[in-house]
């Protein structure tokens, strides 16, 4: 069973380690020491905590999509040349790259500061873990 400690259940959450032990303590999210004496959550039980509380992408394109991935952030940054651009955008805490033609920036009107929604739709998913530590 894989336990998760305040701080990271925090920082997977995207809130404070106080709001996590607001949580805990309101029975909200099930927590139990940890064998060093610290506060741990369950890891299945967070996944399902963070499903249930997860809020959409507000919809700013007014249309249906099959791709259930979209991230609503802003343009940080835009590198061109005369056929492609590389396109970032800050959507809450990731950064999301883009690589399209210099052609589609001008016709989309991007550029930092413009708030954007990054749609991806892909067969390709690439997920990796981190080394355990203890």
């Amino acid at each position: 069973m894989t336990r998760i400690r305040v701080r990271q259940a925090a920082e997977l959450l995207g809130v404070s380690d106080d709001t996590v032990r607001r949580w805990i303590d309101n029975g909200s999210l099930l927590a139990e020491k940890d064998d060093s004496g610290r506060m741990a959550v369950d890891g299945a039980a967070l996944a399902e905590f963070a499903r249930a509380h997860a809020s959409a992408s507000p919809d700013l394109l007014g249309s249906g999509s099959s791709a259930r991935n979209r991230f609503t952030g802003i343009v940080t940054a835009i590198v061109s040349d005369t056929v492609m651009s590389q396109v970032e955008l800050q959507c809450g805490p990731f950064r999301v790259v883009s690589l399209m033609s210099s052609e589609a920036v001008r016709d989309l009107g991007l550029e930092p500061g413009k708030i954007a929604v990054a749609v991806v739709k892909s067969t390709t998913v690439i997920v990796e873990t981190p080394v355990e530590t203890s």
